[in-house]
């Protein structure tokens, strides 16, 4: 086999690192957990969109895995013969010795044989390059696209809207637009009507998760990337389903949570313990309360906005300009109770 040029990372370290993207993890802490750098853990999840380009489960046993390999490796440096070397890895002679024949490199010592070197070989020997769907078959991208694009054209020329979406009514998000996707169709929609627009032909079938391969995943080249925005979410990369189910860790320690209160706290046997909440208004007006446990004295403190807080243009980034952090909560309590300890 010609040489292609220098190995690139194993596809078991991503393999493993997409396992980790699975759990949830973040692609710069996956990167990590593999050995991998942080930039290439994120161009890995990048490049693919989000979603795993290929099977997280290993190969099937009957291959030779790169454990084995490195094996192999070993044993040929302790000059070991194939069939000493098929018995340690319970394989059979003519295993090996196809292995060592096929995947030996070619530019190092007597030996011949790089494990590294081995598994790329075997990789790129083992790829079946299929044609995605939807560029196969023109006819069924032009379906697709028109439908995700928000609207698709009948027989006569009249344009068909796609089903309404429910516009954004999310609380505390008053000024937030209208998106592309208010008339386009989800993949989930397009693969269940395509099913009912043509009943006798079979080769206008697709599922909803090919659908999104072609638009996350790069190097498709069946639908254009910038479609992404007409998808509900509206996000540029697949986010993980178990990212989406994790628990947000609290902006607080775990010392100062309600349920891990003293006994003195919980019971308010001891006076001097405050408790604090906010209240929003009108105009994101805000009130602070604080209540002593024991005597139920309750205490209103106004709490201003920061300066440089603007109602209607609130930056995108930057420092917080609510007016409500820790550090405000403090310089309005001065004027009503000595918080030093």
């Amino acid at each position: 086999m010609k040489s292609p040029g220098t190995p690139p990372l194993l596809r078991e370290t991503q393999r493993l690192f997409w396992i980790e993207i699975v759990k949830g993890v973040i692609p710069a802490a996956a990167a990590i957990v593999v050995g991998a750098s942080q930039p290439v853990g994120q161009r890995w999840f990048h490049n693919a969109g989000g979603m795993p380009p290929f099977q997280l489960q290993p190969l099937s046993s009957r291959y030779i895995s790169f454990s084995e390999r490195i094996q192999i490796e070993y044993l040929l440096s302790q000059k070991a013969k194939v069939r000493e070397i098929a018995r340690v890895l319970d394989r059979h002679p003519s295993s090996i010795s196809r292995e060592i024949r096929r995947n030996a490199a070619t530019r190092v010592d007597a030996s011949g044989y790089r494990a590294h070197v081995a598994q790329w070989k075997a990789e790129l020997a083992a790829k079946r390059p299929k044609v995605a769907k939807l560029v196969a078959n023109p006819r069924l991208r032009d379906c697709g696209r028109e439908r995700i694009s928000g609207g698709i054209v009948a027989e006569d020329g009249r344009v068909v809207l796609g089903p309404v979406s429910p516009r954004f009514t999310g609380n505390n998000k008053p000024f937030r637009k209208d998106r592309a996707w208010v008339r386009a169709w989800s993949p989930e929609q397009i693969a269940n009507r395509i099913k009912i627009d043509y009943p006798d032909d079979r080769s206008m079938r697709i599922s909803h998760e090919a659908i999104y391969q072609s638009l996350y995943i790069q190097g498709r080249g069946a639908l254009k990337r910038e479609l992404v925005w007409c998808l509900r979410t509206g996000r540029a990369l697949r986010e993980p389903r178990e990212r989406s189910r994790r628990t947000a860790w609290a902006h607080v320690t775990e010392e100062t949570l309600m349920s891990q209160r003293p006994p003195e706290v919980k019971g308010r046997t001891v006076p001097g313990h405050w408790e604090g909440d906010l209240l929003f208004g009108l105009e994101r007006s805000a009130i602070g309360t604080l209540v002593e446990r024991t005597s139920r004295l309750t205490m209103l403190v106004y709490l201003p906005r920061a300066e440089g807080f603007e109602h209607k243009n609130t930056l995108k980034r930057g420092p917080a300009l609510s007016g409500y952090a820790a550090l405000a909560m403090k310089d309005a309590l001065a004027n009503y109770i000595d918080v030093t300890p």
